[in-house]
């Protein structure tokens, strides 16, 4: 039995920003997970790492959490780090799974030494609080939620051993 293909489309500000072919890996009804390729066009480094063709992206969805669980592994296997974005729920329509990014993020490295609140500057102008301040206040408390899994080493828990 050959994998299912979906493609997640990430959503921002009411457009797409991205969407890529992924590997649906799991679906529980409530946990979805898929696997993909780093689908940048080049090599992204962010100071702290860098995204780059043949990094393998696990990703971890839910239908009822704010947020989504990137796992980050070089080409060659080794983590790299779990990219977490802010999100309202994912929405698994047919072959698409579409996720409406909230502009926070947070960035924990491979040995957990690094815990890294990013792009709060970005929510705060994208509007949110004004436009949606119930919405706002769950992307915040979901960004405080990540930080601390992250800090307590936990963040991993979160994530469904069978589809890493």
């Amino acid at each position: 039995m050959s994998a299912r293909s979906v493609e997640v489309v990430l959503v921002k500000a009411g457009r797409t920003k991205i969407r890529y072919a992924a590997e649906l890996l799991a679906d529980d009804g409530t946990h979805v997970t898929v696997r993909a390729p780093w689908a940048g066009e080049q090599a992204r480094d962010f100071g702290f790492v860098r995204f780059e063709a043949g990094d393998v992206f696990t990703e971890h969805y839910w239908r009822d959490r704010w947020y989504s669980v990137k796992e980050v592994s070089s080409g060659d296997g080794a983590l790299k780090g779990w990219y977490c974005d802010i999100t309202r729920p994912a929405v698994l329509d047919g072959d698409e799974l579409v996720v409406e990014d909230l502009d926070l993020d947070l960035w924990v490295s491979a040995d957990g030494a690094q815990v890294l609140r990013l792009d709060e500057d970005e929510f705060e102008e994208s509007g949110l609080a004004a436009r949606d301040p119930a919405a706002a206040e769950r992307a915040v408390d979901a960004l405080d939620e990540l930080e601390v899994l992250a800090h307590r080493g936990k963040l991993t828990d979160l994530l469904d051993r069978t589809g890493r």
